[in-house]
C-alpha cells in the first residue's frame, strides 16, 4: 500500500514494514529509507505502532523525513532525532504523481 503526502516538496511514499529491522521504508525524490519504528515510540509506548498509526505518523513528519533522507543522500547528518534513519538502495521517486493522497 503507497500513501503519497499533498506536498511535491516533501512527497514520500510508505512502502511497507520491515519487520526483521523493526521499520517501515519510506522513498522520497533523494532517496529511500527505513524509518525505524522506535521514532513513533509515543504512540503506543513499550510496543510497535499499529500499520495505521505508523502510516499516520509518517504523514505527519513528512517534511522532516524528506529532510532526512535529502541529507543522508549527501553524506549529511540530519537532525536528531532523525538521523536514526538508514538509506536503502532503491532509485529516487520521479515526478509527482497525478493523484495524490
Amino acid at each position: 500500500m503507497l500513501r503519497r503526502s499533498s506536498s511535491a516538496s516533501a512527497r514520500v511514499e510508505v512502502q511497507g514494514r520491515d519487520a526483521a529491522r523493526e521499520a517501515y521504508r519510506i522513498r522520497t525524490a533523494s532517496g529511500a529509507a527505513l524509518v525505524p519504528e522506535c521514532l513513533m515510540q509515543g504512540l503506543r509506548p513499550g510496543d510497535r505502532p499499529s500499520h495505521q498509526e505508523a502510516y499516520e505518523w509518517i504523514a505527519a513528519h513528512r517534511s522532516q523525513l524528506a529532510a532526512a533522507v535529502a541529507a543522508l543522500s549527501r553524506g549529511a547528518t540530519p537532525r536528531s532525532p532523525y538521523h536514526l534513519l538508514s538509506l536503502i538502495d532503491h532509485p529516487p521517486l520521479g515526478p509527482p504523481l497525478s493523484s495524490s493522497v
